[in-house]
């Protein structure tokens, strides 16, 4: 592995273990068992390794809802195929990591925020436009103000996870979870109601395998 890749892995493991605040670039040289001088030969400070952290995401999280919109056997299956992608990210996340990225990062930040209302709401919609056509959505349903809906809770949940539920309570994935399934039940119509039941079963099915 690429001296760039392995300090671009180290970092990104720890920012999203522990927070990015809490990780100086010590740390993570000590990890990546190297000196500070040589992470400083490809980032010029904190603020380029988790620019460059937080692309490596972005560009990752572009490429997931694609390959799995590819894979899915219509818009409901998309859905959970995408629940399964994040469940374990939001599950070894820390609770701090966007607070941490806006108030030391702002330009980071921001740019997680365009792939929030440009990219993630584009998908967002397309997936209701489908599920509209296949007929497993509601017909009357607006998809521009569902997708923004739908992204906005996501968001504010990841924020404010640690002031809303007790994490001894609800892990983040399980308030995912509830969260989509609300969503979708919103949406279907008798023949979403019905891919939903089956992929709720298929996936605890496969948790008890």
């Amino acid at each position: 592995m690429e001296v760039r890749e392995r300090i671009l892995q180290k970092a990104n493991e720890l920012y999203f273990r522990f927070g990015i605040r809490s990780i100086t670039m010590d740390e993570i040289a000590a990890q990546c068992g190297m000196s500070k001088k040589t992470i400083y030969q490809y980032f010029e400070d904190k603020d380029a390794l988790v620019d460059a952290v937080f692309n490596t995401e972005i560009d990752m999280s572009q490429g997931q809802c694609i390959d799995t919109r590819g894979k899915s056997d219509n818009a409901v299956h998309e859905i959970f195929l995408a629940m399964e992608n994040v469940t374990e990210l939001f599950d070894s996340m820390h609770a701090s990591i966007l607070f941490d990225l806006q108030k030391h990062h702002p330009k980071t930040y921001l740019k997680l925020e365009h792939h929030k209302s440009a990219f993630l709401l584009s998908i967002t919609r397309e997936n209701i436009l489908r599920g509209q056509q296949e007929g497993s959505y509601r017909k009357e349903v607006i998809a521009d103000i569902i997708a923004y809906m739908r992204l906005e809770t996501i968001f504010l949940t990841i924020t404010r996870q640690p002031e809303i539920f007790s994490k001894s309570q609800y892990s983040p994935s399980q308030i995912l979870q509830e969260m989509t399934d609300h969503f979708l039940h919103g949406l279907a119509t008798a023949k979403g109601l019905i891919l939903i039941e089956k992929y709720k079963q298929e996936r605890t099915k496969n948790k008890t395998v």
